[in-house]
């Protein structure tokens, strides 16, 4: 397996027009995570080999890093 940071980096124009396929809101970019946060679904979707995968079956919930304001 090969390690490339390039590859992993979404391009800024893609994260300026993807939203929330739930909610149709902003979404954040966790480089570190390497994914996507929608803050107002509570889900990140992540990011494999560069591509964001923008399906709520694939999206983690954020039930632990969430700010508990339900």
């Amino acid at each position: 397996m090969t390690t490339a940071k390039h590859a992993t980096d979404v391009d800024p124009k893609l994260l300026e027009i993807l939203v929330c396929p739930l909610t149709k809101g902003p979404l954040r970019y966790d480089r570190a995570a390497q994914e996507l946060i929608s803050d107002q679904a509570g889900l990140a979707y992540p990011i494999r080999d560069g591509i964001p995968i923008m399906l709520v079956d694939e999206a983690r919930a954020l039930t632990d890093a969430g700010s508990g304001a339900g």
